[in-house]
C-alpha cells in the first residue's frame, strides 16, 4: 500500500499533534482497506472464516503496573493516587511525548477518528494515531464510528498515540519498564508504547471517561447491558472472564453493549461501538451470537490457526488463555443501535469464585449490594494481565473495575447506590466460577444453569421467591429457580465434605472483611 490520503488540513492536524514530518498517512480508512494494509505489511493473516488473526507478542494482556496519570492542577486532588493510579509529573510526560513523536517522524501512520459514548449529548470525540494498521482496525471496530459528515468536522478532545515499537527508558523517563501507558488530562493526550496488546487502547478511553463523566453526574460502569424488547434493562458487572459478554449476548434480548456503559439521568448508554469477547474454548452451541460475529472485519488476538487450512483452534492456549475477538456491535444480530436505553430494573454482579464457596445466585439487600460492589471479588484467570501465573488468583477489584478508576471507589459506589435506590433496582450476585469444591477439585458452573438463573432474575421471577440466608455471607439464596435443579442452588450441598465447605466459606469471608476495612 503506497498511496496515503493525507490532505493539507490533516497534515496541519498532525503538526498540532506534534508530528511535523510523517511518512505516508492513511486517515479514516475503511475496514477492507485497513485489512489490505495490514496484510501487505505482514501484520497478520486472514482465517478461513474471514477474521484477521494477529499476535500481540510477549504481552498478551494489559500491563497495569506500567500505567500512569500526570499529576497536575487538574488531577492533584481528584485522582485516587496509589498502586492503581501512579503519578507521572508533567516534565516526565513531556519528555516521553517528545521522544515518541520524534520516533513517529517519517513512519507510515494510520489515523482514525471516533467517539466514546453513544449518547450524542455527552459523547467524547477521540482520535488515535497508530503505527500498525491492525491497531487502527481494532480501534475502528471497538469505538463509535462517525458519519461521513461528522468526519469532515471532527475535532478530537483526546488524542491517543499507539507506538508499540517505541520503548521508554526507566532510568530517564521515570517509568517502571520499557512499557508505558500514560494519560495527561490537561493536554488531553494518551501515550501507549512498548506493548502490542490492543486492549490498552480500549481501556485508556474507558479510564478517560471514568474520570470525566462523574463531573456530569453520569456513572461510568464496567458492565455489559441488554434489554428486553419491551424495554426492561439489565446490567452485568464483572471483571474479565466472569461472563459479561457471554451472558449479555442473549438471542431474545437486545444487546446494548458488552463491557462499558454510562448511567445518566436519562438511562443507560454504551461507551463503545464494538465488542471485545474472550474466545477461549468458544463453541457455536454455547455462544452462537459470538461465534457468528467472528467473520471478515473481526480482529482475533492470539488465537491458534492452522497455517495451511487457516482453520481456528479456539481450545488452544498455546499463546495465552486471553484470546480475544474484536468486532463491531452490529455483528451481533440483535444489537441495539444506537446503544441507548432506559434505566435498569436489575443489576447482576458476576464473580468467578475460585474457592467454590459463593452461591450460584443470591439476592442482595441494598447494603449487601454496596458491600459486593465495593469488594469486586473474583478470580483473575491466567493471561488477562501480565504477572499472573497458571493458577487463578483470588482478588478484590473495587466496583469490578478498579484498574480503570481514576477517582476513589467511594465516588462511584455512592453514585450507584443513589441510582439503585431512586429507581428501585433489584440486585443479584451470580457465581459463574467453581462449585462442588475449589479450583482443581470442583468444576465450573454449567453455563446452561447460569443462563437459566440469569434469565429468571432479569425477568423478575426471583424477586419474590422463597430464599434462605447464607450462613456465612448472609445473602439470600433462592430455594427454587426455573430450569435449575434445587440442589445446584445450594453451594454447600455440592461439596462432598460439608465441614470443608464451612471452613472455606469462613476463610473467604475473612478475606472479604479484611479487604473492606479500607472503605470503613
Amino acid at each position: 500500500m503506497d498511496v496515503s490520503n493525507i490532505t493539507s488540513s490533516r497534515l496541519e492536524a498532525l503538526k498540532r499533534a506534534g508530528i511535523s514530518n510523517p511518512g505516508p498517512v492513511f486517515w479514516n480508512l475503511s475496514t477492507p482497506a485497513l485489512i489490505e494494509a495490514a496484510i501487505s505489511r505482514e501484520e497478520g493473516q486472514l482465517s478461513a472464516n474471514g477474521a484477521f488473526v494477529v499476535r500481540t507478542g510477549q504481552f498478551t494482556g494489559r500491563s497495569p503496573k506500567d500505567k500512569f496519570i500526570v499529576r497536575d492542577a487538574i488531577t492533584e486532588n481528584t485522582v485516587n493516587w496509589g498502586p492503581v493510579n501512579q503519578a507521572l509529573d508533567s516534565e516526565q510526560f513531556a519528555r516521553i511525548f517528545e521522544k515518541l513523536t520524534k520516533h513517529l517522524e517519517g513512519r507510515e501512520l494510520f489515523v482514525k477518528d471516533g467517539f466514546g459514548g453513544a449518547d450524542p449529548a455527552t459523547r467524547l470525540p477521540i482520535r488515535f494515531i497508530t503505527e500498525k494498521a491492525w491497531h487502527c482496525l481494532f480501534g475502528t471496530q471497538l469505538f463509535l464510528r462517525p458519519t461521513a459528515n461528522e468526519e469532515l468536522h471532527h475535532q478530537p478532545e483526546f488524542t491517543l498515540y499507539f507506538a508499540p515499537s517505541f520503548e521508554t527508558d526507566p532510568t530517564v523517563d521515570g517509568t517502571r519498564s520499557s512499557t508505558c501507558i500514560a494519560i495527561d488530562f490537561t493536554k488531553r493526550i494518551v501515550l501507549i508504547c512498548g506493548t502490542y496488546y490492543a486492549g490498552e487502547l480500549k481501556k485508556s478511553v474507558f479510564t478517560i471517561l471514568n474520570f470525566l463523566l462523574t463531573d456530569r453526574n453520569i456513572l461510568p460502569m464496567h458492565c455489559s447491558a441488554n434489554a428486553a424488547k419491551g424495554g426492561a434493562v439489565a446490567l452485568f458487572f464483572g471483571l474479565s472472564g466472569t461472563g459479561k459478554t457471554t451472558l449479555s449476548a442473549d438471542p431474545v434480548r437486545d444487546l446494548i453493549g458488552d463491557d462499558e456503559h454510562g448511567w445518566s439521568n436519562n438511562g443507560v448508554f454504551n461507551f463503545e461501538g464494538g465488542c471485545y469477547a474472550k474466545c477461549i474454548r468458544l463453541t457455536r452451541k454455547n455462544e452462537p451470537e459470538i461465534w457468528d460475529a467472528i467473520k471478515f472485519g473481526t480482529v482475533l488476538e492470539n488465537v491458534v490457526m492452522d497455517p495451511e487450512t487457516r482453520t481456528l483452534d479456539y481450545n488452544s492456549e498455546e499463546y495465552t488463555e486471553n484470546t480475544r475477538a474484536a468486532y463491531p456491535i452490529e455483528y451481533i444480530t440483535n444489537a441495539r443501535i444506537p446503544g441507548v436505553a432506559g434505566h435498569p430494573t436489575h443489576v447482576l454482579f458476576l464473580t468467578a469464585d475460585a474457592f467454590g464457596v459463593l452461591p450460584p445466585i443470591s439476592r442482595l439487600t441494598p447494603e449487601q449490594a454496596m458491600f459486593h460492589f465495593l469488594s469486586g471479588y473474583t478470580a483473575k484467570l491466567a493471561g488477562t494481565e501480565r504477572g499472573l501465573g497458571k493458577e487463578p488468583a483470588a482478588t478484590f477489584s473495587a466496583c469490578f473495575g478498579e484498574p480503570f478508576l481514576p477517582r476513589h471507589p467511594k465516588v462511584y459506589a455512592t453514585m450507584l447506590g443513589d441510582k439503585l435506590r431512586r429507581h428501585g433496582v433489584k440486585t443479584y450476585l451470580v457465581n459463574t466460577g467453581w462449585v462442588g469444591g475449589a479450583y482443581g477439585v470442583g468444576h465450573r458452573m454449567e453455563l446452561q444453569y447460569t443462563r437459566a438463573m440469569v434469565e429468571a432474575a432479569i425477568a423478575g421471577e426471583l424477586d419474590t421467591v422463597e430464599t434462605r440466608p447464607h450462613p456465612v455471607f448472609g445473602v439470600h439464596v433462592p430455594v427454587t429457580c426455573p430450569g435449575v435443579p434445587a440442589s445446584s442452588l445450594d453451594p454447600k450441598a455440592q461439596w462432598r465434605d460439608g465441614d470443608a465447605y464451612d471452613k472455606a466459606a469462613t476463610n473467604l469471608k475473612k478475606l472479604f472483611d479484611e479487604n473492606f476495612k479500607k472503605f470503613e
